[in-house]
């Protein structure tokens, strides 16, 4: 039994230590908007903060989480900077086909909290490992821009 804080709730799970997280949030708890894409860490779609950072639910074995703070994309909007991200996807109409913006929020907002106006360099390194089949990257840069332009006023 594994005790797991996800979006700011207790939950303890019966499943084995190397299961990987994003199977954990999909099939044990039913938090589908993390997705599936590559299983190899490599496109960013499967994106959850752990601690505050992101990384990769798909390659990361529930054993190196216990007790430490997840936070999905269902939560993500309950903070300010998670919320104007959310925002700023809609009124840049980010989303195309949606599949990966979960992840792309994801890590938008952990820049965002550690930096509140990136450049395009800082943005691009962020972003880098998140990979957009519909190729919205220049709405997504914008998007990001837009949220550090609002945190300044």
């Amino acid at each position: 039994m594994q005790t797991l804080i996800i979006n700011g709730q207790s939950q303890q799970v019966d499943v084995a230590p190397d299961m990987p997280l994003l199977w954990v949030l999909r099939d044990v708890l039913g938090l589908t908007g993390t997705k599936y894409g590559c299983g190899i860490a490599q496109c960013g779609v499967c994106t959850v903060h752990l601690d505050g950072q992101p990384i990769r639910s798909c390659v990361t074995p529930i054993s190196a989480v216990a007790g430490r703070s997840i936070t999905t994309i269902e939560a993500i909007g309950e903070t300010a900077v998670g919320q104007a991200v959310q925002q700023a996807w809609l009124a840049h109409e980010v989303v195309q086909c949606g599949y990966c913006q979960s992840g792309q929020i994801m890590a938008a907002t952990a820049l965002l909290q550690s930096q509140p106006k990136p450049d395009d360099q800082a943005i691009d390194a962020a972003m880098a490992g998140n990979l957009c089949r519909c190729a919205t990257y220049t709405r997504i840069r914008t998007a990001i821009h837009s949220v550090g332009q609002v945190e300044e006023a």
